[in-house]
């Protein structure tokens, strides 16, 4: 009989920003389908999305965000890294500025670039 090889893998995660992408003018039915505020003015509302490691920086990174810009949180989840919010164009880009920055200055982070659709 052949001797069986028992292989165990982990995922560690790093200190990192792994997407940080704003939807600028998004259609409405994106907002509807997330569960977010349809009440806004989609010509000059955009929405960011953030996903980090460790998954608890979401909540640090909402923070920030709020702090430094007039923006709205969506969505946060301290267990997957996720952090939507939404508000201006100019703001959420301001926002996850703001956060990026920070991130990489002060926590060591590796940070991704911000991108736009």
């Amino acid at each position: 009989m052949a001797e069986l090889t028992r292989i165990i893998e982990e995922s560690v995660p790093g200190k990192q920003i792994t997407m940080a992408h704003i939807i600028a003018s998004p259609n409405p039915i994106i907002y509807k389908k997330l569960g977010l505020d349809p009440k806004v003015d989609y010509e000059k509302a955009a929405i960011g999305i953030l996903t980090l490691t460790p998954y608890e920086t979401s909540i640090i990174a909402a923070d920030i965000a709020l702090k430094r810009a007039a923006i709205e949180i969506g969505f946060i989840d301290r267990f997957s890294g996720t952090l939507i919010i939404t508000g201006r164009i100019s703001d959420v880009t301001v926002a996850f500025e703001a956060f990026i920055n920070y991130a990489k200055r002060e926590m060591g982070f590796n940070v991704c670039k911000i991108t736009k659709a």
